[in-house]
C-alpha cells in the first residue's frame, strides 16, 4: 500500500506542477502579448493628382462616369479623370485615368506625351495623405472601334492601373482621332 500511495504522491505532484506550469505559461504569455488588432484600412477619399515625372505630367484628377450614350466622359481641358464608377487607382482591379492628347484651339493637352512611356516609367496617383505609385509594364494603340475592353477589364485581381488617350491619324471631318493610346502600369511594391 505504502508503494501505491507513494506512486499516486508522484503522479499528483508532477500532474499539478504541469499544469501550473501550463497555467503560468499562459498567463505570462497573456500579460506580455501586445493585443492583435487590426485596424480597417482608412477611406484615402477620392484620388486627387497623378503624376507622370517621364513625361512632365502633373495634373489635377477629377471623377468621371458615363454619359448617356454609355460612352465615357471625358475630362476638361489640363484635367486628367479617373473612372470612378470602377475603383480608385490602388484598390484591387483595374483603374482607368484618361485624359486629351490635345484641342485644335488650346494645343498639346495632358496626355499629349502618353504614347512616348516606356516599361518601368513611374506613374504616381496622389491622394489627400497618401500617394500610389504604379509602373509602366506596357502600351498599345488601337483603333477606336477596336478598343481591347477584355485587356482594359481584365478582372485583375490586384491593383493595376490603365490610363488612355486619344492617338494615331485625325479624321478632320469628325474632329476626332482614329485610334487610342492604352498604358498599362502595375502598382509599385
Amino acid at each position: 500500500m505504502k508503494v501505491v500511495t507513494w506512486v499516486a504522491a508522484v503522479l499528483v505532484a508532477v500532474v499539478a506542477v504541469v499544469l501550473v506550469g501550463t497555467q503560468l505559461r499562459e498567463v505570462s504569455t497573456a500579460a506580455t502579448a501586445p493585443p492583435v488588432t487590426t485596424p480597417p484600412p482608412a477611406d484615402p477619399g477620392d484620388p486627387l493628382r497623378v503624376t507622370i515625372p517621364a513625361i512632365g505630367v502633373d495634373a489635377a484628377l477629377v471623377p468621371v462616369g458615363l454619359k448617356p450614350d454609355g460612352a465615357v466622359q471625358t475630362p476638361d481641358f489640363g484635367l486628367a479623370a479617373w473612372y470612378s464608377p470602377g475603383p480608385r487607382p490602388g484598390e484591387a482591379g483595374p483603374s482607368v485615368v484618361l485624359a486629351h492628347v490635345d484641342s485644335a484651339a488650346n494645343g498639346p493637352d495632358v496626355f499629349f506625351r502618353l504614347n512616348e512611356l516606356a516599361a518601368g516609367d513611374e506613374v504616381v496617383v496622389h491622394y489627400r495623405t497618401s500617394a500610389v505609385t504604379f509602373v509602366v509594364t506596357g502600351k498599345e494603340q488601337t483603333a477606336k472601334t477596336a478598343l481591347p475592353t477584355e485587356k482594359i477589364w481584365n478582372g485583375a485581381s490586384a491593383p493595376v492601373l490603365r490610363l488612355i488617350t486619344c492617338g494615331g491619324g485625325f479624321d478632320r471631318a469628325a474632329r476626332s482621332y482614329l485610334d487610342n493610346v492604352i498604358v498599362y502600369a502595375d502598382q509599385l511594391g
